[in-house]
């Protein structure tokens, strides 16, 4: 299947988005091992959620240090999360993820 660059970036998003909110993996190495991306992606994924409004923050965790914590999605933005569950699928099947 050819994927345009455009799409497979903005799906990675959404899938990467839709893990943090359902708490499926809500760090870069629970991202990376669920995924399989490298860190570096994951890293660059959940940075560039902002460009489709989404809006995802870290928390520390109390008393923790180097940066022990998760990610959490506090706004979808225009996005429909529901839409992301009906096509997880699709989504995994274009991103080649498991």
């Amino acid at each position: 299947m050819d994927v345009s660059k455009t799409k497979s970036s903005f799906y990675r998003r959404l899938y990467v988005a839709y893990l943090i909110d359902r708490q499926l993996a809500s760090s870069v190495p629970a991202l990376t091992d669920i995924t399989g991306m490298p860190r570096r992606t994951a890293q660059d994924t959940i940075g560039a959620l902002a460009d489709l409004d989404i809006v995802c923050e870290f928390e520390q965790e109390d008393g923790a240090r180097n940066h022990a914590g998760r990610y959490r999605i506090r706004s979808w933005g225009a996005i429909d999360p529901r839409w992301i569950e009906g096509n997880l699928a699709q989504i995994k099947r274009v991103l080649d993820y498991p």
